[in-house]
């Protein structure tokens, strides 16, 4: 099989030939289809995310494909069983070896693409929103880099769960696929008045970061009492030291949020979280945006795209 490999942090990767895998006990072979790119792969390879791989590894974290074969007296779903994973590595291949545990069976009416961009993105908004913020109705919802793959699931959650959102984005066309989310206010993210414009709106409850740097502080300033702020990502590359004296003052919450722990200590959560999140699929009511669809060879050129900030949406790598 074909597969992207990671020999060290400091070389690029390489697709190689490698042998098919096969699943040990409590695993399951999976054909890939479709493997979904994220921001932290870019931080994998280069040993700066919080989750570290040992060496060598194949990139992916987010995958989707058809189950081909059980490990050794390992239950799961059967052969042929369409799926998609949270993998933490590996899908940047033709084959791959996972825990049963991690695989999510999906719709028929689910292509891969769709699944393969599904479960990090709007597990990370819903979980969030839902579970650490408790976004109710009516409240106002800032999100930051809202044309990026978990900004724009956050726009979309947001408005389902009754809120309304302004999104910031850089530049008119960013903005206006936020704008086909759902967003109902839009500000472009380098406005040089951030806090000001935020303000004139009313201020915000609860802010979904996943930017940090300057853009952090101004909605800190713009926020209501009893705000919170979930950071989610520091895409812009500066991690924000939140003003204390303004959290105190004005009962303000600030939450940390990384949705793959939560699949290790709490997965009651995540299966509960993406059951809701599989059944507004189902009705119509959530489809990924998806603005690169890319061949396995051209997988690093999709990882250029995140990294320079040229995708809206989604880059799934198509495999089969």
């Amino acid at each position: 099989m074909r597969a992207w490999q990671i020999d060290s942090l400091s070389t690029p990767a390489r697709l190689i030939t490698l042998p098919t895998p096969v699943p040990a006990v409590g695993q399951a072979l999976v054909r890939i289809h479709a493997c979904a790119l994220n921001f932290a792969d870019l931080l994998m390879a280069t040993g700066t995310y919080q989750s570290k791989p040992s060496l060598p590894f194949t990139p992916g974290l987010e995958l989707a494909g058809e189950v081909v074969a059980l490990g050794p007296e390992t239950k799961g779903p059967a052969p042929g069983t369409r799926i998609a994973c949270y993998a933490g590595q590996g899908g940047l291949a033709e084959y791959g070896v996972f825990a049963t545990d991690r695989l999510i069976p999906i719709p028929d009416a689910m292509p891969y693409d769709h699944a393969s961009a599904f479960l990090i993105a709007y597990g990370t908004s819903h979980l969030a929103l839902w579970h650490k913020a408790r976004l109710q109705p009516g409240e106002r919802l800032l999100v930051t880099g809202a044309a990026g793959g978990v900004g724009l699931t956050a726009v979309e959650v947001g408005k389902r769960m009754g809120a309304s959102v302004i999104a910031t984005a850089r530049g008119p066309d960013k903005l206006a696929v936020a704008r086909g989310a759902g967003a109902d206010h839009l500000i472009d993210s380098d406005a040089p008045d951030l806090k000001d414009r935020l303000k004139a709106l009313g201020g915000v409850d609860v802010v979904y970061d996943t930017v940090g740097g300057a853009g952090f502080d101004a909605a800190l300033r713009a926020t209501r009492p009893d705000g919170r702020l979930l950071c989610i990502g520091f895409a812009g590359g500066e991690v924000p030291k939140p003003a204390a004296n303004l959290l105190l003052v004005k009962n303000i919450a600030v939450i940390g949020f990384w949705w793959g722990a939560y699949v290790d200590f709490a997965p009651h959560l995540v299966q509960q979280s993406l059951g809701t999140l599989m059944g507004w699929y189902g009705s119509g009511g959530l489809r990924p945006h998806i603005s690169h669809h890319l061949p396995l060879d051209a997988a690093p050129e999709g990882l250029a795209l995140l990294q320079d900030r040229k995708a809206t949406g989604k880059v799934v790598v198509q495999i089969a």
